[in-house]
């Protein structure tokens, strides 16, 4: 089986964090899954909290949605957005454009970010 390719330097990963239980998050999925649908070239993943507990920990997640957006090992945003898929889309496209600032990473996000590209099957 090929490898894949390893992203592109300005490739986006983009990893929600949410739980199951949660109905704002139930909802946002449908969402987030149309919008990963149409942009080619960021990756998406959605990571239950519990569920991925062994992924997440030792990061507490205490409201939702948490999202996560990282180029290469670097995050750019980090934090609660509203559940509204359209200020998602705009994070994303302005941080590939550039335009967005790069967000403070510390340890234990730096190794979530490592653990999900290698849950997408790359590394940076």
């Amino acid at each position: 089986m090929p490898m894949p390719a390893p992203p592109h330097p300005t490739a986006l990963l983009v990893a929600c964090l949410c739980a199951e239980w949660c109905s704002t998050c139930r909802e946002y999925r449908t969402l987030f899954d149309q919008l990963a649908a149409h942009m080619a070239g960021v990756r998406f993943v959605w990571i239950d909290i519990e569920d991925d507990a062994e992924l997440v920990d030792p990061i507490e997640v205490e409201d939702f949605p948490t999202i996560l957006i990282a180029s290469r090992n670097q995050a750019v945003f980090f934090g609660t957005v509203l559940p509204h898929i359209q200020t998602l889309q705009r994070l994303i496209e302005m941080h590939q454009t550039g335009s967005g600032p790069a967000a403070p990473t510390d340890v234990e996000v730096k190794g979530l970010i490592d653990r999900l590209w290698q849950r997408t099957g790359t590394t940076p």
